[in-house]
């Protein structure tokens, strides 16, 4: 558990279970099956124009948003691996009907926009429940390697995932991405019926309805000294780093007159930055001070931020990508053990359905605003604005006594 003032053992160097790198490589698997899908739907979607573009991708988000803190309570009340079953299935029945029905079905904005909603409803019962899994299955002191290297795997995935997905859809088109989507989900799903969380590390949760298991959900997080301020710099950075450099970069890039080429390779950098970040810690393990780590994580990817911000050439851009990578990876990896560490098991869905939530407004909203402002006062001063208010969020949390206090317990824990 996550305690402000305990002293820290060595770092548990035994190795993860089997059972938690077996379920983890089926969900990195279906992650590359799931990008390889998207990327078919948007490119469907945008035979049709921008406006179709957008309802599809509209059909995803919103509905993920709104059912978010129910799928979380759905989670918690019936079983975190029982409703990632449900969830693998139904998207294994609907990514084989797409690929069978596909070639007799023209891909009409109807057909893409209810498979659109279809995977953003099974997404908000299906993400909390995932995200909880590696508390269910693994030690607490062994949670930072085992967090960190989950985020490795989505990284190699997301870099994986569109490439492949373009090469699939010019060769077999949407037909195609469903039926190796559909052999992800039948894999994952596989996976799922044989792994068993211990019962303990399970518990049922049968408090009240579910819409009051969810408000319980919110309360608990709301108070917790700990989870409170988590949220809050999750927040900060979902809203001000994440915008940098799928929104902000290709802006930059234009202003400066760098090219595509010069984007990717800043998207490149940032990637590298916290693929490495993840690897080094799901081999070696947090710093002594977990709050300290995810301050200065922001701290390091605000000076990247800045750097992209007032980069002269497109070679210093880059450098500024690798380094808001470097401290993203830093955050995320420090911030994201506190979460199942500092919550009861009965509510791991719903804290980590919330944490979602936060993440996915806060971007929203984002990007919106600073889309906005690049267009009246210049990419330039976007992206500036995110420098600051990152640095101030990891200048915060380490001025916080609470933050700069915890640490993660690694041997009385496990």
């Amino acid at each position: 558990m996550v305690t402000l003032e305990t002293a820290r053992t060595a770092p548990d160097r035994a190795a993860l279970p089997r059972a938690y790198l077996v379920w983890l490589a089926g969900t990195r698997a279906s992650l590359v099956g799931d990008a390889v899908l998207y990327f078919a739907l948007g490119w469907a979607a945008s035979a049709h124009g921008g406006g179709t573009g957008a309802l599809v991708l509209t059909g995803i988000t919103l509905s993920r948003t709104v059912l978010l803190l129910l799928g979380g309570a759905v989670g918690d009340r019936f079983g975190a691996r029982r409703v990632m079953i449900a969830g693998d299935a139904v998207m294994l029945a609907v990514t084989v009907l797409l690929a069978l029905a596909g070639p007799r079905l023209a891909p009409s904005p109807w057909l893409l926009t209810a498979v659109a909603a279809v995977i953003g409803t099974v997404d908000a019962f299906y993400l909390p429940a995932s995200a909880s899994m590696p508390a269910r299955l693994v030690a607490r002191p062994q949670l930072p390697r085992a967090l960190a290297l989950r985020q490795a795997g989505g990284q190699v995935a997301s870099l994986l995932g569109a490439p492949l997905g373009a090469v699939l859809v010019a060769a077999a088109g949407l037909t195609g991405a469903a039926a190796i989507d559909a052999v992800t989900f039948a894999l994952v799903l596989a996976v799922l019926l044989r792994i068993r969380p211990g019962a303990d590390a399970e518990p049922p949760s049968r408090e009240g309805n579910l819409l009051t298991a969810a408000v319980d959900g919110v309360r608990l997080a709301a108070t917790d000294p700990v989870l409170r301020p988590a949220l809050l710099l999750t927040a900060v950075a979902a809203g001000f780093l994440l915008p940098v450099v799928s929104l902000l970069n290709p802006l930059l890039a234009r202003e400066h007159g760098w090219g595509a080429g010069s984007a990717g390779l800043v998207a490149g950098g940032q990637s590298l930055g916290t693929l490495t970040v993840a690897l080094l810690v799901a081999r070696r393990g947090t710093v002594n001070r977990v709050g300290v780590g995810a301050a200065l994580g922001l701290c390091g990817a605000a000076l990247g931020t800045a750097a992209l911000a007032t980069a002269p050439t497109a070679a210093v851009a880059v450098l500024g990508g690798v380094a808001v990578g470097t401290g993203s990876g830093m955050f995320a990896c420090h911030i994201g053990p506190l979460v199942p560490a500092n919550v009861p098991a009965t509510h791991l869905s719903r804290v980590q359905a919330l944490l979602t939530l936060v993440q996915s407004l806060a971007l929203v909203l984002a990007n919106n605003a600073l889309g906005a402002l690049a267009d009246t006062a210049g990419a330039v001063t976007a992206t500036a604005l995110c420098a600051a208010a990152v640095c101030a969020a990891g200048v915060a949390g380490i001025a916080s006594k609470p933050i700069r206090r915890l640490r993660l317990e690694r041997a009385a824990d496990g």
